[in-house]
């Protein structure tokens, strides 16, 4: 691609929005973007765009850590004075284009291509995600910038705007990856897409889609509720070898870059259900967890090998599956009975502990961690574990107290070194379509309380808790660490300020930034993923579209 001299948004004007309240002596200068540290990243996928935020939770072991930098400091950002690259009302998330000067973003409804050069945040072209309609910019609007007076009035508005069921839009843009021939392969409906550019040396020429796939013709329909059948996609990743891994409710496939089928179906047992997408390592172990359809009963982690022809399931391949404690049907937010979390890789150094993270079902969740690949031969079967693969488990508090019913998350752990960072996602009460319940918690329904930072010790073979916090909400977007500035960002609503962002110290818990976007729903990250560019600009996933908002003094 060329690079485009569009006219930049992010003007010396528009920075005047950005008020900045930061006390000088705690700041700290964005620098130089480190090396990657001891244990923290995966190995590039050679077949995606980029290491960092080629795909959804920013990397192929879905750590959701970068080594971006982001100043200390309190700020306050005027979103209704910022233009967005407009979508919605799902956008998850902005990814990397092969091309550095450009960033692609994903939604429920369109794929766009962002000018990010410089200080731009400027709409190079867009298409309608395929399979999904778009909404107008007047429909966005009038989502994020109404206000939400009673859960009645909520469902009304946006059954109005997005139809009787506005949860029926997820998972469409949710799960997405960048090839590194920059195609940008998404799902609505049946409908898997690889989307490009008509001509990459004049990229105004727009977008067409270059493969398409109905998944219908390789994924049987499951039952995703009691009499209702239909194909439900949950995640998508890329084997290091370039092939489309698609997760559904009831299995997962793999397929060619060109979408070619008839591709390969793994399917799971009738008795489970999958919520969440997978990782995979560079050895194509395919790591995925589902739920029971029964409350509590157990859930299964499966490590499944792409040997380059076939999903296999068999030891002699390196795979394996090991139950977890599985638990109730949620209240709100999270969906199932099993993990709310996609597996997340810990230990990418030759001679680290090789372990594949998730939050079990239990209502009172805990941190569950199995051994990737071969189990150390002294290893003991821990106490309160399902098998002898599970490496260590610690319960989860985060900081709320004992007697507190539901203590659960709907969001991926973030990784960053041995450390792991796990939210509390869950109150009491909501809505059963996630769309509206998502609008609707931190507005109309207090926001969950409580996070928790623990450590893998890798003497003992056991975590250890690091710190809680019980004061801070994380509504529902995932949470992102950034191991340049050790610091770990979580997006909630108060109602003294309205949503927020709030950047905790990675070894202490203390706050070191604040981002107040006020009572405006635009600040409600809906599903979404954090993220920092690399020059320390937070880049925000709201309900209308991502947002680029520098952090300067």
């Amino acid at each position: 691609m060329k690079h485009l001299k569009l006219i930049s948004i992010m003007s010396l004007e528009v920075l005047m929005f950005i008020s900045c309240k930061e006390d000088k002596k705690s700041s700290k200068s964005i620098e130089t973007i480190p090396t990657e540290t001891h244990s923290s990243y995966p190995s590039k996928n050679p077949f995606l765009s980029q290491g960092i935020y080629g795909v959804t939770h920013v990397n192929s072991g879905q750590t959701n850590c970068v080594p971006y930098k982001i100043n200390d400091g309190e700020y306050k950002a005027d979103l209704n004075k910022l233009i967005p690259i407009w979508g919605g009302p799902v956008n998850n998330v902005t990814y990397a284009s092969a091309d550095t000067n450009y960033m692609w973003s994903v939604s429920t409804d369109r794929i766009a291509l962002i000018d990010k050069s410089g200080i731009n945040w400027n709409i190079v072209t867009d298409i309608d995600l395929p399979g999904a309609k778009r909404l107008t910019i007047d429909q966005l609007k009038s989502i994020a910038d109404v206000k939400y007076t009673s859960l009645d009035f909520a469902t009304k508005h946006l059954k109005g705007i997005l139809g009787p069921n506005p949860g029926l839009v997820l998972p469409a843009g949710v799960y997405a990856l960048v090839s590194s021939e920059d195609y940008v392969y998404s799902n609505a409906g049946t409908v898997v897409s690889a989307v490009g550019l008509i001509d990459k040396k004049d990229p105004k020429k727009g977008l067409e889609v270059k493969y398409r796939f109905d998944v219908s013709s390789l994924i049987p329909a499951a039952e995703v509720a009691p009499g209702v059948k239909r194909i439900n996609m949950v995640g998508m990743n890329m084997t290091y070898d370039g092939h489309i891994i698609i997760g559904a409710v009831n299995g997962i496939s793999v397929i060619d870059k060109e979408l070619k089928g008839p591709g390969k179906f793994y399917a799971f047992n009738d008795s489970e259900l999958c919520t969440n997408s997978m990782a995979v390592d560079d050895k194509n172990g395919i790591y995925v967890a589902t739920g029971s359809k029964t409350p509590r009963g157990d859930g299964m982690m499966r490590k499944l090998v792409w040997t380059g022809t076939e999903i296999s399931d068999k030891e002699t391949d390196g795979a394996w599956i090991s139950p977890y404690n599985g638990g109730d049907w949620p209240p709100a937010i999270k969906a199932g009975t099993g993990a709310g979390s996609t597996p997340t890789l810990m230990g990418f150094d030759k001679d680290d502990d090789k372990l594949v993270l998730i939050t079990d079902g239990q209502n009172r969740m805990n941190l569950v961690a199995f051994w990737r690949d071969g189990i150390p031969e002294t290893h003991q079967q821990k106490a309160g574990a399902k098998s002898r693969r599970i490496a260590g488990l610690i319960p989860i508090k985060a900081g709320l107290p004992e007697d507190r019913e539901w203590v659960q998350s709907e969001q991926t752990i973030v990784v960053n070194g041995w450390g792991a960072f796990l939210v509390n996602n869950l109150i009491d009460e909501g809505h059963p379509d996630r769309i509206i319940d998502v609008m609707t918690v931190g507005p109309l329904h207090p926001g969950p309380k409580g996070m928790e930072r623990v450590e893998w010790n890798t003497e003992k073979n056991e975590f250890e808790s690091v710190w809680t916090r019980n004061d801070v909400v994380s509504t529902s977007m995932v949470p992102l660490v950034t191991s340049g500035s050790n610091m770990v960002l979580v997006n909630g609503y108060t109602k003294e300020r309205g949503w927020e962002i709030t950047g905790l110290d990675w070894n202490t818990g203390k706050n070191r930034t604040r981002i107040e976007f006020g009572q405006t729903n635009r600040g409600n990250g809906a599903y979404a993923i954090l993220q920092l560019l690399e020059n320390g600009d937070l880049l925000f996933n709201s309900v209308i579209g991502p947002y680029r908002i520098p952090l300067k003094n």
